[in-house]
């Protein structure tokens, strides 16, 4: 039976999976870049971005694996196997002699994040149908983003007392062996409750190349470029995907950099590091069940506009509050898009193949952490920080344009009210 309330108890589990999910990378989110400046003297930004494009590539292409192979063997057999990549990850940062050991710990977080941060995505949607589906995608993105936002500030605070390493990463340990056995001992296959939506919808359709419906289910390699460009709205749900992580890449690469040069302490750039992902993801609580109220395109174009508006006046504007205060309306736009933009995709995926798609959009929307890190560290050598953060700043607005110009309404309820 679909419903959130009808699966609570499997569905509060995976909300606490959810959070454990978030706190992995939110380990990195404070300490990783100062340590990339202070313990192994790297001094470009580019070189310092490393670890973050590293993570970004290689857990976009994981979403693409999870997606495909959840629809193939099941949820839970996914979900368990990104917890066993998750274990090396603290270990390899408190033992690492040399920065290649922090891109290898990346490597391995970012398996970890693609394959159970979309595992446990597709389950949510899984149980609740087609109804609660924002607020299915805002409890979850809740929950890990609130995890990073309290990993970010644990670590960092723990930084300040002890230094850098190791006492940080112990955090890290007992979140993947946590998470681990949570997910083995209690955690159950949702790939019922797909099979009973899909059989409620009927058939699934493919687009051919005249954009005709048909009635074959698609081929993963169709499903990949419905997602990436055939379908007009799931290219532009992927597009803004891909520039939402860009700019949110650049604040994990270069943000604690920019404030410690600014002569903040490792205890306010923690503060800091923790404000933006906290308001993402208490805000999204909200955000999430607003869009099956209001619908998800004016959502999403305008918090892409705020985004913008938040990182500008990170430049605009100098010291602790005034960054505070933007790192709040960064969170504020961020919550508008990120559960909304997963919506949206649920809206318009047939179940059969809804795991697929979601695989498909993760993969581009989790590029931008890999295209923001690196891209802002070039800007950042060659014309300083505050270029770079203003050229996302940029890419921001107009991909929110787009979304406004172009996107059309995909939940249906609000389509068939118009």
């Amino acid at each position: 039976m679909l419903g959130l309330r009808q699966n609570w108890p499997q569905f509060a589990l995976l909300v606490l999976v959810s959070a454990f999910v978030g706190a992995m990378v939110g380990i990195e989110r404070s300490v990783v870049p100062l340590l990339a400046e202070r313990d192994f003297g790297l001094g470009s930004a580019t070189a310092m971005a490393s670890f973050v494009a590293a993570f970004g590539v290689v857990k976009a292409v994981t979403n693409l694996i999870a997606g495909r192979m959840g629809d193939r063997f099941g949820r839970k057999r996914v979900l368990v196997a990104g917890w066993l990549f998750a274990l090396p990850v603290p270990l390899l940062v408190i033992a690492a002699p040399s920065w290649s050991w922090i891109i290898a710990a990346n490597v391995f977080l970012g398996v970890n994040q693609g394959l159970t941060w979309s595992t446990t995505v597709i389950m949510k949607i899984d149980l609740v149908g087609p109804a609660r589906r924002g607020l299915a995608m805002g409890l979850n993105e809740f929950a890990g983003y609130l995890a990073v936002a309290a990993s970010a500030l644990g670590t960092g605070l723990l930084a300040q007392r002890y230094g850098l390493r190791p006492e940080p990463f112990y955090l890290g340990i007992g979140v993947a062996v946590l998470g681990l056995v949570v997910s083995v001992l209690f955690v159950e296959d949702t790939s019922a409750h797909m099979r009973a939506e899909a059989a409620s919808v009927g058939r699934a359709e493919e687009r051919d190349a005249s954009g005709r419906a048909t009635e074959k289910s698609p081929t993963f390699g169709q499903v990949l470029a419905l997602v990436s460009w055939r379908d007009r709205r799931l290219f532009d749900v992927s597009q803004a995907g891909l520039v939402n992580n860009l700019n949110d890449g650049l604040a994990w690469s270069l943000f604690p950099i920019f404030f410690a040069t600014a002569g903040l302490s490792v205890r306010e750039i923690g503060i800091l590091s923790f404000i933006y992902p906290a308001t993402w993801g208490t805000t999204q609580l909200a955000t999430g069940a607003l869009s099956d109220r209001w619908g998800r395109k004016w959502l999403i174009a305008s918090g892409m506009l705020l985004q913008a508006v938040a990182l500008g006046s990170m430049v605009a504007f100098t010291g602790f509050m005034p960054w505070l205060e933007a790192g709040v309306l960064l969170g504020i736009g961020t919550a508008m898009v990120y559960p909304t933009l997963l919506a949206a995709i649920g809206d318009v995926t047939h179940p059969t193949w809804r795991g697929s798609a979601v695989g498909v959009y993760r993969l581009w929307r989790d590029l931008g952490y890999a295209v923001g890190a690196l891209s802002a560290g070039v800007l950042a050598d060659v014309f300083g920080m505050g270029v770079a953060i203003l050229a996302v700043a940029a890419a921001t607005a107009a991909s929110g344009l787009l979304v406004a110009i172009q996107l059309p309404e995909t939940h249906s309820r609000i389509v068939a009210v118009k």
